[in-house]
């Protein structure tokens, strides 16, 4: 499961060029037996992933990966608000068995440094306190570069899916075995 917002969805993509299609598309490759729901909805904070979390749990889900807090850090929202939606998305899945991936973000400069820096903290203290795999950056090598985003500045184009679709996958391949053992 893919909890996200339009990063994930893959605003301005059609759906099978979002990354979460791109990593169904590896696992299908290496005939693992996993299907990745798409779970990104445009605009969505962090505490709007917490409202839909227990419908995006139910069934048989077996890794949870969070890539939410663009839309915080885009409109400055609290950083401790965010951390206390996002250890509490975490503690639910892990809870139910579900291990968690979490995607950190990048908060725009805008609203200062000290923001800056609480934001990017807040995802490595979260990874940390709840012992999860942690993916630093979402947009580690995509976000800032013209030729891999959309014209907004913003969103991933194709080629820039396919390099968040590969950090993901870095991050989620050491993951499998035990997802897979759970079957």
């Amino acid at each position: 499961m893919a909890l996200g917002d339009s990063l994930t969805a893959g605003l301005g993509l059609s759906p099978e060029q979002a990354w979460p299609a791109l990593v169904q598309a590896r696992l299908d490759a290496a005939g693992h037996n996993l299907e990745v729901v798409n779970a990104g909805v445009s605009g969505d904070t962090s505490a709007g992933g917490l409202r839909r979390l227990d419908w995006a749990l139910d069934g048989d889900i077996r890794i949870l990966i969070v890539g939410l807090g663009a839309n915080d850090g885009l409109r400055g929202l609290s950083v401790e608000q965010m951390h206390d939606n996002l250890g509490r998305i975490i503690s639910s899945a892990k809870a139910r068995g579900i291990t968690v991936l979490l995607c950190g973000m990048e908060a725009p400069p805008n609203f200062g440094s000290q923001y800056t820096r609480a934001f990017r903290d807040a995802f490595r203290d979260l990874a940390d306190q709840h012992d999860v795999v942690f993916l630093p950056f979402l947009l580690q090598g995509v976000a800032g570069d013209a030729a891999l985003n959309q014209a907004d500045g913003i969103h991933p184009n194709v080629t820039g899916a396919r390099r968040v679709a590969d950090l993901v996958w870095q991050s989620l391949e050491p993951l499998l075995p035990h997802a897979l053992a759970s079957s």
